[in-house]
């Protein structure tokens, strides 16, 4: 319950963050919930390296918590597939159109894969 209580917050504070309060749309609140569950995976792995092992287990379980209201993580595969396409629609040639194909990708896998993985994916197939 604590998780939840944790997320609802964070919602709200992004809600009422800014120069006026609004409503966050469907793909604002996974934002923010991909943001938190990779805050708790940070926090994991560095109560692990710190030897706090009790902590870290209380971090994995909320990411765990949190990765239940967050869409189905894409595969290997399915991520290729949408690095290929975005590569040829954007025409790129080379790894200086990394952004371009970032431009294009970004919002076919918002939220059903991590950022870091998405950009070495784009960076693999652009070399």
């Amino acid at each position: 319950m604590a998780t939840i209580r944790m997320l609802l917050s964070a919602i709200t504070n992004e809600e009422v963050s800014g120069k006026s309060a609004r409503v966050l749309t469907d793909s604002e609140v996974i934002t923010v919930l991909t943001r938190e569950a990779k805050k708790r995976k940070e926090a994991a792995e560095a109560f692990a390296l710190g030897g706090r092992a009790d902590r870290s287990t209380r971090e994995k379980a909320e990411g765990a918590i949190i990765a239940e209201y967050l869409p189905e993580q894409m595969s290997g595969g399915e991520l290729a597939k949408l690095v290929a396409e975005s590569i040829a629609e954007a025409g790129a040639t080379g790894p200086s159109a990394m952004g371009a194909v970032m431009k294009i990708l970004t919002p076919k896998v918002a939220g059903r894969a991590a950022g870091g993985d998405v950009a070495a994916a784009v960076k693999a197939a652009l070399v």
